[in-house]
Order: C-alpha cells, then structure tokens, then sequence
C-alpha cells in the first residue's frame, strides 16, 4: 500500500515535532509555570489553579483540555447567572459559545493571561498524552459539532491544536463560521509549510494581543 506525503507528514513526522516541542516548552517554562500557578492562587483563592474542561479529539474521543484558571471560581454559576438575566449575552454565547467581555474573568491577572495565551500553556501535557497537537483545529465541546454537519468527520480525522488558523486569523473577533471553515481549511490543506507558517504567526498575534 502506498502511502502519501500527506500520511507520512500528518501521522509521523507531525506527531514526532509535536513531541519535542511540547517536551523542550515544559522543561524550560517550567519556572513559568510555578510563577503563574501561585499567581493565580494568591488574586483568586478558593478554586484550583487549574481548570480542565471535555472537549472532543480525534476519532470523536472526549478528553480533558488543561489551562491555567483565569476565571473566578464559580464561573459556572455565575455563567447560567448571567445568561438568565443578559438576553443579548445569552444569545452571544449561544452562537459563538463565548463571551467577548465576560464578567467572570479575574480582573488583571485573567485578562492578561488571557492576551498573552500564557493560560494555554498547560495544554502542553495535552500534547504530550496524544490529545492534542501544537499546531492544529480548535478544540471543540460535543455540543458544537453540530456547527460543522456532515464535515464533523473531517474535523474530528486529526488532533485539535493549541493554536491554529483561527488564532492568527482574528480569534474570537471572527464569527463562528468562519472558525468553522478555518477549520476545514486548514485540514484539506495541512503541511509543513503551512504548520511552520501558522507557528510564527502566533506569536505575533499574541504580542499585538489580536481578538483575545
């Protein structure tokens, strides 16, 4: 059986770069790590440092997507709160399951944890366990496949990533079908060169602090 570049890169060549990336950003941030997890415990007691939530990887298994916490916590609480008693916040969320200006952020630390991306560093373990990749789709929840109809398959054919298309292509300043074509995009048209493209990009998104 003769196997493509497109295999050989997406299966092997991806998965093994994702590893060595993820392995050198866990050892030489790990500082970082220490000093942002007991930031977040001395501005917002009361929760856990962490805050893991279900998404949906590749060949449709749920795992568990880590950051650093950036919200208060009982965000979830305050998140059906708000929807009950914020018609226009309710309907924002119901259609890009976010919120642009949410209430429950940490004021200052959360926010520039936020801007920075310094909340999704913990995804790296995520990585690390074969659930997600560095570059790659969104991580989504069950109930927003529906957004992407029969293309659900081809979303859920490779591993969500930390940072992708939709990262440097406005993040959360872009409607939900746009993330969704991104999406699909990006899949069809994976490779190296477009992987590495995408890698620096993201930074600069991140400096300029573009749709966090």
């Amino acid at each position: 059986m003769k196997i493509s570049c497109y295999s050989v890169y997406t299966v092997w060549i991806k998965r093994l770069l994702d590893l060595l990336f993820s392995l050198t950003v866990l050892i030489l941030l790990s500082p970082l790590f220490l000093i942002i997890g007991l930031a977040v415990y001395c501005v917002s007691p009361g929760g856990s440092i962490f805050y893991g939530h279900k998404r949906i990887g590749k060949n449709h298994k749920p795992f568990t997507c880590w950051k650093f916490r950036t919200m208060v916590p009982n965000a979830k609480e305050r998140l059906q709160a708000i929807l009950d008693n914020d018609p226009h916040l309710a309907q924002e969320f119901s259609q890009t399951h976010k919120l642009k200006k949410d209430p429950r952020i940490i004021k200052g630390l959360g926010h520039f944890l936020r801007r920075m991306s310094l909340d999704e560093l913990p995804q790296f373990f995520n990585v690390l366990l074969g659930q997600m990749s560095v570059i790659g789709p969104r991580p989504i929840t069950e109930g927003e496949l529906i957004h992407y109809g029969k293309d659900a398959a081809t979303l859920l054919s490779i591993r969500p990533g930390i940072s992708g298309l939709w990262q440097i292509s406005g993040r959360n300043d872009i409607s939900y079908a746009r993330r969704v074509s991104l999406d699909l995009f990006y899949i069809k048209h994976i490779t190296l060169r477009l992987d590495i493209s995408i890698f620096f990009k993201t930074f600069r998104v991140i400096i300029l602090g573009q749709g966090y």
